[in-house]
């Protein structure tokens, strides 16, 4: 037995959500829907209990957004290890390290099995590496595992409720998945986090250096006390206009690009006078390759954080990883250049940074979106088998599989590149001018919005027309 068969094997042992025996109608999903964020909501919010404070390290927004996470609180980790184990399994299909077919149900199942296991152990080592590192107490010497002003009772205690959290958070996207609810867990919570963000940024009284952080309440105050109202337009290190109307745009634009389409035609063989198009949208790849890339910058910012914890000193791969000033600001390192500037005056101050933090995020989301493709069945060769199993034909074109993929593969590649290097550019752009809640987030928060709207559309049309189900096998 093979280590990826032993560990779908274990998932067999874990407590689980069962599937509805009958599929619940469409506002009893959105009841369960909702029941998930509220619990999501509350530990997002709830502190961890027997800390003394949130954690060292600096507070890292993409970490944030990404993995749906919140310093401090039961949401530490997030969805952190769920999208992490995913990725390095898709990773190792994609490279046919692991021999599976996800296109067969059997394999499927083992792939998921196997992922909820590899999320748990690595929910595992985080909390534990996190509670060890004494990361919410003061170290009171060199070595941060022997020398923390915490109880080895009490480290332990906070380690079990991180774990405790992540595998609360994976029931409840098991929950959604399984037909309780409405699309997935992952994405309500990431949607969650960037709204909440948003929210945060525009209308948050809190004070910061005798100022409020949120943009409205920022101008209500300057309008007060007579302040120049040109100050809005740039604030370092806060929401300002450049940001809320760079934000506005983006939204726009994706919800324009989202809905266009390169049609491709097709006919029928034997019946010839019926014609159509195969849409494929000109985002092909969506927002996967950023997703892909975030999770992956998010996970080196976790790593370096986690070996500043336990190299102090700052030396050797912790020096390479990340490297802190005195105020415990990322400053320099692997960590400071993978992390999205903080807005245009960021961008100004740091124009290397900048470049290499664009540069690193278009390469990588053109490699994601090339692999992704291919892994989620979208590839050319692909989409021929499609084709000729639905009966469909190019007209002029034989029916032959390697000729419709060579015909296919002229539109589809291009569009993978394209649309890679589009969604990239935008959220590279977002985040060096500032945009609320990074540009990473709202690829993302958009992408999942326009996803929960078709799915309620086709949920309401279904429960509207009966006899569409039986067609649709429902």
């Amino acid at each position: 037995m093979g280590l990826l068969d032993l560990m779908a094997k274990a998932a067999n042992y874990i407590p689980t959500v069962e599937k509805p025996k009958q599929k619940p109608g469409l506002y009893e999903r959105l009841f369960w829907t909702a029941i998930a964020l509220i619990v999501y909501v509350i530990m997002a919010n709830t502190p961890l209990y027997g800390i003394a404070t949130a954690g060292e390290g600096p507070n890292i927004l993409l970490v944030e957004i990404i993995f749906a996470s919140n310093r401090g609180t039961l949401m530490e980790l997030g969805i952190g290890p769920i999208v992490t184990a995913g990725l390095i399994m898709q990773i190792l299909v994609g490279a046919k390290l692991i021999n599976l077919d996800l296109s067969n149900p059997e394999d499927r199942k083992k792939f998921t099995s196997a992922q909820k296991t590899f999320a748990l152990i690595l929910a595992a080592f985080e909390a534990s590496m996190y509670a060890a590192a004494c990361r919410y107490w003061a170290i009171t010497g060199a070595n941060p595992f022997l020398n923390c002003a915490a109880t080895m009772w009490q480290r332990i205690g906070v380690g079990l409720q991180l774990f405790i959290a992540t595998y609360m958070v994976i029931l409840l996207d098991e929950m959604i998945q399984k037909g309780w609810g409405l699309g997935s867990g992952v994405s309500l919570f990431i949607l969650a986090g960037v709204a909440q963000r948003l929210f945060w940024n525009i209308f948050s009284p809190v004070t910061l250096q005798g100022q409020p952080y949120g943009f409205i309440p920022y101008i209500a105050y300057l309008l007060q006390t007579g302040g120049s109202l040109t100050n809005i337009i740039i604030r370092p290190g806060s929401p300002d206009l450049v940001g809320l109307i760079v934000t506005f745009t983006i939204i726009l634009l994706l919800i324009y690009l989202e809905g266009m389409r390169v049609e491709i035609p097709v006919t029928s063989p034997r019946l010839r006078s019926i014609k159509t198009k195969i849409p494929l949208k000109f985002l092909y790849v969506t927002n996967i390759p950023v997703l892909l890339v975030g999770i992956l910058y998010s996970d080196i910012l976790v790593f370096a954080n986690l070996t500043r914890m336990y190299f102090p000193s700052a030396s050797g791969i912790a020096n390479f990883l990340a490297q802190y000033d005195e105020n415990n600001r990322l400053v320099g390192g692997l960590a400071y250049y993978l992390s999205p500037p903080n807005g245009l005056a960021a961008t100004i101050n740091d124009p290397i940074k900048a470049f290499i933090y664009a540069l690193g995020v278009m390469g990588l989301a053109i490699l994601f979106g090339i692999m992704w493709v291919e892994i989620a069945g979208l590839g050319p060769s692909a989409q021929a088998e499609e084709l000729i199993k639905s009966g469909m034909e190019i007209p002029g074109i034989r029916r032959n599989p390697r000729i419709l993929e060579r015909i296919l593969a002229k539109y589809i590649r291009p569009l993978t590149i394209l649309s890679s290097i589009i969604v990239a550019s935008i959220a590279v752009t977002a985040d060096l001018l500032g945009a609320y809640g990074t540009g990473m987030g709202l690829l993302l928060a958009v992408g999942i919005v326009q996803q929960y709207y078709t799915m309620i559309a086709y949920e309401r049309t279904l429960e509207a027309y009966p006899l569409l189900k039986r067609i649709v096998g429902e």
